[in-house]
């Protein structure tokens, strides 16, 4: 589980949420200020803090800001009393993940953000490992210079970008590039996975909510659109949105105006518009199950990435560089690929793109016996070339693979693949997957 740490200077508060994740497996650490919880950020890593605004000897606006200068990575929750929900927005600016308002009525509300908030520093830790985007987007397969120049191009407007790919071409990190690149890279990055929740709490997480909107709706909650404001709102996995959702955000897309869920009060937000889906949304249009409008709203500059097997002079490179940071996750530094390991990458198509690579990186460097990776350490069961046949064919495989790995666990199938369980869901029913 994650390394959390709290930091308020009510005992009674930050005794409350330790034992709350605590019971949840996460190991927590307590401080009593912001100087004590930067003296802990020096000497230990930490997955996640949360950290009251109003602290003695350094105040939680300038944790937050030495925090995340220090350890970009860090993901940060801000506690906040009733009345100050405009501090913590503006904490929110400066990198804050979220806020939690004291006194904090429900241990749900507190687990729930924190999950949240513990997933996204897993998105973004995997985006940044399937593919290094620097600051120029340069890539050296001639199959990314197009990707590049239109990246570049349309990153100068505010144009809604619509990111087309298979799971693991790294459409997080290309929806990244278009904010950093913009006129509104010094405000939000935004990210919701229309996969990741259920219909209610994804409403929730993209409008908001008032107290009593819902079961658990303790107290009013602002939504991710809402804090998106000045900034970049990027939709993942679009192509999992239900229908009454679609037409929700065509009316913000179309009118720029939204109420809470539960509420009345109408809101503005002005944002620009990425969305990220790996589904083929004209097949989804044509069966009914995506709106053709809210298509044209969000694909008004379309830029499709790529997979690995129609770029493999990156694989290599990429491959290398993916095994620098798994050595060091796996606590072995220096560790090269030999010649047989680099045909064996060479060979195998990659249907699951940076992310298979990654893991295939992973079990190598837990089983080689040095620091040299071989065709044999990389299992070659997971690296051999998979025999012709149909695009179906090749996905049913992989499925099943994904399957067997985690001994038949659906959700942990999803992950694996990098798809939604609603998408494996539609799959193993197509494919008659039991």
């Amino acid at each position: 589980m994650a390394r959390i740490l709290i930091a308020d200077d009510e005992e009674g508060i930050r005794s409350f949420i330790g034992e709350v994740l605590e019971d949840e497996g996460h190991e927590v650490v307590l401080v009593a200020d912001g100087m004590a919880a930067l003296d802990a950020l020096t000497h230990a890593a930490f997955h996640l803090l949360i950290t009251d605004l109003k602290m003695p000897r350094l105040t939680g606006d300038q944790l937050l800001v030495k925090a995340k200068g220090d350890h970009p990575e860090l993901e940060v929750i801000v506690l906040t009393a009733h009345g100050t929900v405009e501090s913590a927005v503006a904490a929110m600016r400066a990198g804050a993940y979220d806020y939690l308002q004291k006194p904090i009525a429900s241990p749900t509300e507190l687990r729930l953000l924190v999950r949240r908030a513990l997933e996204r520093r897993g998105l973004k830790d995997r985006a940044e490992a399937e593919l290094t985007a620097d600051e120029t987007l340069t890539w050296g397969d001639p199959a990314m210079t197009p990707v590049v120049q239109a990246i570049h191009k349309v990153a100068k407007t505010d144009a809604s970008v619509l990111l087309l790919g298979e799971s693991g071409t790294g459409k997080e990190v290309m929806a990244r590039a278009v904010h950093r690149l913009s006129r509104r890279k010094d405000g939000p990055f935004i990210a919701v996975n229309c996969a990741a929740l259920s219909d209610t709490l994804l409403e929730s997480e993209l409008f908001g909510h008032e107290k009593g909107a819902f079961t658990g709706a303790t107290a009013r909650r602002r939504g991710k659109l809402e804090l998106a404001d000045g900034g970049t709102f990027f939709l993942d996995e679009l192509g999992e949105l239900k229908p009454e959702l679609q037409a929700k955000l065509l009316r913000v897309l179309e009118l720029r105006r939204f109420e809470r869920l539960g509420g009345t009060q109408t809101l503005t937000a002005d944002v620009r518009w990425v969305a990220a889906t790996n589904r083929d949304l004209a097949a989804e249009i044509a069966a009914g199950r995506f709106r053709e409008d809210l298509y044209h709203r969000l694909a008004v500059f379309p830029v499709r990435l790529p997979p690995l097997r129609e770029r493999l002079s990156d694989l290599l490179p990429l491959a290398e560089a993916l095994l620098t940071r798994v050595g060091q996750s796996v606590g072995k530094r220096g560790l090269t690929l030999d010649a047989s390991a680099r045909q064996a990458l060479l060979a195998h198509d990659w249907p699951g793109n940076a992310r298979e690579l990654k893991n295939a990186l992973e079990r190598a460097a837990i089983l080689a016996d040095d620091t040299t990776i071989t065709a044999e350490s990389l299992v070659i069961s997971a690296v051999t070339p998979r025999p012709e046949g149909t695009m179906a064919t090749v996905e049913k495989q992989a499925i099943l693979e994904a399957l067997a790995a985690v001994g038949g666990h659906r959700k942990k199938a999803a992950d694996r693949l990098g798809i939604g369980e609603r998408t494996l869901y539609d799959k193993l029913k197509a494919y008659g997957i039991r």
